[in-house]
């Protein structure tokens, strides 16, 4: 038998369920399908052994992201500052990279050289360019660098990602400085309650109005509605809001077929490899002597930051992104912990060695999410910079932390994202009644 409803939302991640509430409150009937088991897309928290909440995806509320920061406010979420110095200590081996040192003022000169390059020469070169390629003309310890900084920032293997929509990137998510930055920058704060508080708060809300482990396989467009066809049976619909990143999106066949510059764009890009894991103590012990952020150089690289909630148990947070992470699964979780702990200890101490508890998630072996923390358009792309095109095509709308104008990328993003397209199919149908 099929259902109907006024609006179906495919995917329910944060844009998805932000849409979901903002069109329920205009009044309309919404129904949002979810393939994955549970809520939350590439936002997933969990419960430590010493009863703290763990983000294993998403997490950082940024300074400037007020849209966040409004909503964690709105349901009753702790937000907090991250405890941290002026910037990560950096390492290579041993040794440590100082602050002035020739392989920063390098990687900084090179960044620089590079933006002007950019805007004096042919831009079309730019867009061929792989950032492996560039970084092969970066001398010494400043590449590696770089290149750690690349692959952590945004999960992609290097030679798949052009020159162009690396500066896409950083312009779009607020230079390097910001990206890169603890207080006032990308990674100020964080939510002691995690940011499945808020995903949990939403999806309750909703209600039966959320299913989950229902995947979408077709959608048929029509004058007049538009069908979306499931592994549970069908739903009639007078629009569709799409909220999953392009890749994910190219799984759902459409019916009449979706115009070129679309298909392009969901088959143009994808979702890199990152590793998130979190080492849990009875408290932070480490900032008796020393910050609790690191960036160690050697393989794999890894960036590790203090997410301690203040009063809380002590967090240790660990990313490792592109070819790095997939190095990862070849080891089982006992290597990995004691490898990647057995680095940290080197400048944090022999305790990092005996946590509490330990939770890690490869997102690019999750089937459902595909990887993270944002689709990249590959390297030869049409549309190979940020925002994506959300342009609705027929009845069908699309929202997702890619098609944000403000923070792609960032879970800030995926809420701008998921508003706007509910504005859209609000407005829509206000003009077609």
């Amino acid at each position: 038998m099929e259902e109907a409803a006024d609006v179906v939302v495919v995917g329910a991640g944060l844009s998805g369920l932000i849409a979901a509430r903002e069109l329920r409150r205009a009044g309309l009937e919404v129904l949002v399908l979810e393939a994955a088991d549970r809520c939350g897309g590439r936002a997933y928290s969990v419960t430590s052994s010493l009863g703290s909440r763990l983000d294993l995806g998403g997490q950082w509320v940024g300074h400037d992201h007020h849209r966040l920061a409004a909503l964690a406010d709105e349901l009753g979420a702790t937000r907090f500052v991250m405890h941290s110095g002026l910037a990560p200590r950096i390492v290579d081996g041993v040794g440590r990279v100082r602050l002035f040192s020739p392989s920063l003022l390098t990687a900084a000169a090179a960044l620089a050289l590079l933006n002007l390059a950019r805007r004096t020469r042919n831009p079309e070169a730019w867009a061929t360019t792989s950032v492996h390629a560039w970084l092969q003309k970066v001398p010494g310890r400043a590449r590696r660098l770089l290149e750690v900084t690349a692959l952590i920032s945004w999960t992609a293997d290097l030679e798949r990602i052009s020159v162009r929509t690396m500066m896409s990137l950083v312009r779009k998510q607020g230079g390097l400085l910001t990206m890169l930055s603890t207080k006032g920058g990308a990674q100020d704060g964080l939510i002691t309650e995690g940011v499945g508080h808020l995903v949990d708060h939403l999806a309750d809300d909703l209600g039966d109005l959320v299913r989950t482990g229902t995947t979408v396989t077709t959608v048929t467009r029509s004058a007049d509605s538009v069908t979306v066809q499931t592994s549970a049976g069908s739903v009639r619909a007078r629009r569709v809001v799409i909220a999953v990143p392009p890749p994910t999106a190219a799984r759902i066949a459409h019916d009449p077929e979706l115009p070129p510059e679309r298909i392009g764009l969901q088959q143009g890009t994808f979702l890199g490899s990152v590793y998130k894991a979190i080492a849990v103590y009875p408290d932070p012990f480490w900032r008796t002597s020393s910050t609790g952020e690191l960036l160690l150089l050697d393989s794999p690289g890894v960036a590790v930051f203090d997410t301690s909630a203040p009063g809380g148990p002590g967090h240790l947070c660990l990313l490792v992104g592109g070819p790095d992470a997939r190095d990862l699964d070849d080891l089982d979780p006992t290597e990995r912990r004691e490898s990647l702990l057995g680095r940290i200890a080197e400048h944090l101490g022999a305790g990092v060695l005996e946590p509490a508890d330990w939770h890690e998630k490869a997102w690019h072996l999750d089937p459902h999410a595909g990887g993270g923390y944002i689709a990249i358009p590959a390297r030869g792309s049409l549309q190979d910079q940020l925002p994506m095109s959300a342009r609705p095509v027929g009845r069908v709308h699309w929202a997702g932390t890619e098609t944000a104008s403000e923070h792609p990328g960032y879970l800030d993003g995926a809420i701008e994202a998921g508003e706007r397209a509910a504005g859209e199919v609000v407005a829509a149908l206000a003009g077609a009644s």
